[in-house]
């Protein structure tokens, strides 16, 4: 529930300055008829005692119950029956303080309808100011809620979305150590080591959702390294990076299965050396990154797959960021390009 509306000091100090003023409006009234300072701070205080007693009530009570539009009646109820029980309880004590005040005893008799409608005005402002607050602070706590529900749900796609990258990039790796160790076992072993590292660094990063270019790039090597393992002296790879750039922030492992992808078009159909080239520029606190990877069109048709890699970029970035225009694609001249955009 809601934490208590008397809890919240900015209400405590107007509503004591209210009744601190309505009080000194019901003594000067008091003056006016005639009644001296005595009855006047008598009659003042056990209405006004009674009356706050009553709104303090009132909002305890719509602490654990809130009507709800269609019963806007429990307000006016409340309103109405708290207002005649102040009105009688202070009639019948302050009969009984002044019970050889004949004049004053005959202005109670005429002025209970007076007052007991300013009573009631008072309480149903009470019991309107209690709903509101009350009301608003349930919404936020129910958005609180929803928002938390959300994010759950967020970071746990994420996860699933990243725990997915790896099997996919080590059965891979697995294949090619298999295909190795009968007539290459050295190279096996090195890639069994590089594995190794590249996987240990992935378990180092699961529980942090950014990391530095640095860490992201340092991170991509090892991944290379692997792959030239695999392609030998076909794979090349050139980075052109700033080095002022380096401590800026990116999403970690995001660059893995867009180089990948690049690896799959760029080398998978054809014998010759592929250049695979990774640049990253800072302009209007956007970190971009390209990858570019030569391909065949005519090849490109027939390639067969997933498509998984770059489509969890794709969503991780959303999920991040809440934008779908933070990556794309172009192909121009058997050049295909991966454009990736990190908002800073």
């Amino acid at each position: 529930m809601a934490r208590s509306l008397l809890s919240t000091n900015k209400f405590i100090i107007i509503f004591s300055i209210l009744w601190f003023a309505w009080a000194q409006i019901q003594f000067i009234t008091m003056n006016y008829f005639g009644f001296g300072n005595t009855i006047a701070i008598v009659d003042s205080l056990v209405l006004n005692i009674l009356l706050a007693f009553a709104c303090l009530g009132i909002i305890y009570i719509m602490q654990f119950y809130l009507p709800q539009r269609e019963k806007l009646w429990y307000i006016i109820a409340v309103s109405l029956i708290t207002s005649v029980l102040v009105i009688i309880l202070s009639q019948l004590i302050l009969k009984r303080i002044f019970r050889n005040e004949a004049a004053y005893i005959n202005f109670l008799e005429m002025a209970w309808v007076v007052k007991g409608s300013i009573v009631f005005l008072l309480a149903a402002c009470t019991s309107l100011i209690s709903l509101v607050y009350y009301s608003l602070e349930e919404q936020k706590e129910t958005e609180q809620r929803k928002h938390d529900a959300e994010q759950l749900t967020k970071e746990a796609e994420l996860f699933n979305l990243r725990q997915q990258l790896q099997p996919h990039f080590l059965f891979n790796s697995l294949n090619s150590i298999s295909a190795l160790a009968g007539n290459k076992p050295e190279e096996a072993r090195k890639m069994i080591q590089q594995l190794s590292d590249f996987l240990r660094g992935t378990i180092r990063k699961d529980d942090t959702q950014f990391i530095t270019l640095t860490d992201e790039l340092n991170h991509l090597q090892l991944y290379l390294d692997i792959e030239k393992v695999r392609f030998g002296h076909r794979l090349k790879t050139e980075f052109k990076c700033d080095a002022a750039r380096e401590h800026l922030k990116i999403p970690s492992l995001l660059l893995q299965p867009v180089v990948e992808n690049a690896i799959k078009f760029g080398l998978y159909d054809t014998l010759d050396d592929v250049l695979i080239e990774i640049q990253a520029t800072y302009e209007n606190n956007i970190l971009s990154i390209t990858v570019k990877n030569p391909y065949d069109s005519a090849m490109h048709t027939k390639q067969k797959g997933t498509g998984f890699g770059l489509s969890s970029v794709q969503r991780r970035l959303y999920l991040l960021f809440a934008r779908n225009d933070l990556l794309f694609t172009s192909a121009n001249e058997n050049i295909f390009t991966t454009t990736i955009k990190i908002p800073q």
